[in-house]
């Protein structure tokens, strides 16, 4: 049975919903399931954008013949061939053998590297500012370099104002029949999908997103749908979207506030995270979420690394190193480019105390314009009373620092 809502005149979406799939790249956790958006625009010609994964291929089908209703599909563009977006590019080929496939020429290499069979079948090769009519709508292609396949493009169409986006402005998260930025409470519901999307996929390549802004202030006030391939379509509220993704490619925080991410063995480096969370909260900063870096998957950290302005980095020592999950989560960060932040360091260790001084020298070293704060709590096995006064200092120097940067 198809499944399909209109976008607007002439263009729908056909794509599908996937709840069955529990990691998204088979890292990332997606509890609230994944879509997979594909669109149909009834022209003259007919075009589809993109295709889905080929878990969703079969709902995909029915969607896609439901809307032609007989009508060859005459073009298929690619924005981006990921193969959670391209796998359904071969089916197709099979099914409409007279489809002619538009995209980049790094796009074709790459279906070439994946073995998708285009050979033998028309292919058009698009540039930056190219423009293709299909009857009444005309739309133009703009290179999205490393957003977050250096393949990808993003294609505007003029006529309806649609910006078929790719994976930018995306977010993990099934719709379940919702379709619209509108249908839904964004910031309530899915900001946090969004994010952590954003950080983990595209986080890396914030400079290429800044250059895909500037280039849309030529047709922002043009857009009247951005249509990306995961998550709502936005026809609303586009301040709201491009705020977000300005901030997250400039690595510039969403609020002032305190990520304490702790790494425990037996739960003495936990208790003093805790305890600095309490006092954080007692003295007005109640902006504090805390997690344990052994329980918690990285993609989760990282998205609230990327939220926030500061963060509490509290490990026990461990072979004379970092904990192992404490330094996974530090090697994530420098691999996601994460900048402009301020760190303040928990140390913990029963006979040979190293972690803090590793955990500065990765911030340091290894990573780009962070903030170490120079007072540090330093445990012997656990947090005693005679150690208040340190911790006491440490929260004064945090809460400080948070002024200082007002």
């Amino acid at each position: 049975m198809y499944s399909v809502r209109n976008v607007t005149k002439d263009l729908y979406w056909v794509g599908a919903n996937d709840h069955r799939l529990s990691l998204f790249e088979n890292i990332h956790p997606i509890p609230k399931g994944v879509s997979y958006n594909a669109y149909v625009l009834l022209d003259e010609k007919t075009v589809l954008f993109d295709t889905v994964d080929w878990s969703v291929c079969r709902q995909f089908l029915e969607n896609l013949d439901h809307v032609l209703d007989g009508r060859p599909l005459d073009y298929m563009i690619i924005n981006h061939m990921e193969p959670d977006h391209g796998a359904s590019i071969e089916e197709i080929l099979l099914r409409y053998p007279d489809v002619t496939i538009i995209s980049t020429e790094k796009a074709f290499m790459l279906m070439r590297q994946f073995g998708f069979a285009i050979e033998g079948h028309t292919l058009e090769e698009v540039k930056e500012k190219d423009t293709k009519c299909f009857g009444s709508h005309t739309v133009t292609f703009l290179a999205a370099p490393m957003v977050h396949w250096p393949e990808a493009m993003v294609t505007f169409d003029v006529t309806n104002g649609a910006l078929f986006s790719a994976d930018a402005f995306g977010t993990f998260g099934a719709l379940d029949g919702k379709l619209f930025n509108d249908e839904v409470n964004f910031d309530r519901d899915w900001i946090d999908d969004a994010r952590r999307y954003y950080t983990n996929i595209v986080g890396k390549y914030g400079p290429h997103v800044q250059l895909l802004l500037k280039k849309a202030t030529g047709i922002v006030n043009d857009i009247k749908y951005i249509c990306p391939l995961h998550g709502p379509v936005w026809r609303s509220d586009f301040a709201y979207l491009l705020d977000k993704y300005d901030r997250w490619s400039r690595y510039e925080p969403e609020e002032k506030g305190i990520l304490i991410a702790y790494a425990s063995m037996y739960g003495n480096t936990e208790a003093a995270a805790s305890a600095l969370a309490a006092k954080l909260c007692e003295k007005g900063m109640t902006n504090v979420v805390m997690y344990d870096v052994s329980n918690t998957h990285v993609s989760y950290l990282i998205s609230e690394a990327f939220h926030y302005s500061h963060v509490v980095l509290a490990s026990v020592t461990y072979n004379l190193g970092i904990y192992p999950v404490m330094h996974n989560f530090l090697m994530d960060m420098k691999a996601l480019n994460l900048q402009n932040r301020t760190f303040a360091i928990v140390e913990n260790g029963s006979w040979a105390c190293k972690s803090g001084d590793l955990m500065e020298r990765f911030i340091q070293d290894e990573m780009k314009k962070m903030t170490v704060l120079n007072t540090r709590l330093s445990l012997a096995s656990s947090l005693k009373s005679e150690k208040s006064h340190e911790l006491d200092s440490l929260v004064d120097v945090i809460l400080e620092s948070m002024e200082e940067k007002k």
